[in-house]
């Protein structure tokens, strides 16, 4: 999602006669559009915010902003830790960003910048107020213009915020509580974008699973994708993240019927002892996932299932870890983003006093890693011999002389391959298969 807002922000200064540099030497304007969901990120913001404040020093006409959910959490404190800011923007604000880029220069033309809400050409930091728009109600106007990163895939939100409240997740407190676009307006989008010649679509949400409850018309997310399956030209449907709690029968069921929908589903089961996930505020049980799962694999046979898994959580006992690994052995994710506990103020796992030592979380974390890649090499083994479709999304990061696409179920494939695939929807023979990557021939039409 910060992304996608990235690719807004960028979008709306091309709009307004700037250009993107990648010399910070260049730049008028700096943004830094944050992250706050690990304590460890505040600490990378802050510092990289630090060098940022050096070069402000240099150069006291540079226009430096803070956006995102960082900014939307502790705004007060960010201008205290770099009180150089021309100007904060919360994770619902970011579309403001020309209105407030113009009040800034025309205090830079005026000279003037007394008061709060001003900034004067020249100033020494913290002489002046900053610019602040915090508002997390979710709310984001339709039809911005993006700069997207991608050129064949794209980000596409159906929703923003989150009502589920995990004791350990601040996201309901920094991007508000679920708001769902219309389908109108998202349906316009994604046709914009294969007539531009895009391949894939990701649908973004905190929690997809829920979209369309806060709506009048009578909609959800099942139905929204058959309505996206339609589109003509988009050849690749894909969705992100999924609430274990809120996957229907249904969902599963259109997974399956429509050709579009890619074969791969993120469904973070965070701990697979029932007691953590209770303390946890997950809403369901380990039997419960795993009845999930049963279905989806039922259904859809070849599905990729990933996960998020936090190790080391308040409370979090040996036997409890250890169901962890019992549940990630049962299941054979094919991929996992794990983590050791990250206490994040304002929380209720923040206030939890059952702390587990550090070194005892990161040795558990090395644990579950060790299991989760011997399985994910185990899966990407029994794709060898396949042919399968890929995304051929551009040159490998690890030789200029190699492509690199996605196949359906969110697997690298690396190949050889002229540059002129780049974008096209192509088969390939997987020949090899490591944790990270499959090796593959390209198939000729």
């Amino acid at each position: 999602m910060n992304e996608y807002d990235s690719e807004v922000m960028a979008g709306l200064l091309k709009s307004g006669g700037y250009s993107l540099t990648e010399d910070l030497g260049k730049a008028d304007v700096v943004l830094l559009n944050s992250c706050y969901v690990r304590e460890k990120v505040r600490h990378k913001i802050l510092s990289k915010l630090g060098e940022l404040g050096k070069l402000k020093e240099k150069r006291p006409d540079l226009v430096l902003g803070l956006c995102g959910c960082l900014a939307q959490k502790e705004p007060g404190k960010m201008l205290e830790k770099a009180p150089y800011l021309d100007f904060i923007l919360g994770s619902s604000n970011f579309f403001e960003l020309p209105k407030v880029l113009e009040e800034i220069s025309r205090d830079h033309r005026s000279g003037s910048g007394a008061g709060k809400g001003h900034v004067a050409k020249g100033r020494t930091p913290a002489s002046q107020g900053q610019i602040v728009r915090i508002e997390a109600n979710g709310l984001v106007p339709e039809g911005l213009p993006k700069l997207r990163k991608r050129k064949f895939s794209a980000f596409v939100p159906v929703m923003r915020g989150c009502d589920n409240f995990c004791s350990f997740c601040n996201v309901p407190y920094v991007r508000g509580r679920e708001v769902s676009r219309l389908p109108h307006d998202i349906l316009k989008e994604v046709k914009g974008l294969s007539c531009r010649g895009y391949k894939e679509v990701t649908l973004l949400g905190q929690n997809v699973n829920s979209y369309g409850k806060d709506l009048e018309e009578e909609i959800d997310f099942a139905d929204l994708l058959a309505l996206i399956n339609k589109i003509e030209g988009m050849g690749r449907i894909r969705f992100t993240t999924s609430h274990p709690k809120d996957l229907s029968d249904k969902l599963i069921e259109v997974m399956r019927d429509l050709d579009k929908v890619c074969e791969h589903l993120h469904l973070p089961v965070q701990s697979g002892s029932n007691r953590i996930l209770s303390r946890m505020n997950r809403k369901y049980t380990r039997e419960e996932y795993m009845e999930l799962v049963g279905k989806l694999r039922q259904a859809i046979p070849d599905v990729a299932l990933t996960t998020d898994i936090i190790a080391g959580f308040p409370g979090e006992e040996e036997k409890d870890f250890r169901d962890t690994l019992d549940l990630v052995e049962r299941v054979r994710f094919d991929g996992a983003f794990t983590f050791c506990y990250s206490p994040l103020k304002g929380t209720k796992a923040s206030e939890y006093k059952e702390k587990v030592p550090d070194k005892i979380s990161g040795e558990r974390l090395r644990r579950l890693i060790e299991v989760q890649q011997e399985i994910t090499l185990e899966r990407n083994q029994s794709l060898v011999g396949k042919r399968l479709e890929i995304l051929v999304e551009g040159v490998s990061k690890k030789s200029l002389h190699e492509l690199q696409g996605r196949t359906r179920g969110n697997k690298i494939v690396v190949f050889e391959g002229k540059e002129d695939l780049i974008g096209k929807l192509i088969l390939a023979e997987v020949l090899e298969a490591g944790c990270w990557a499959l090796k593959g021939e390209a198939i000729p039409c």
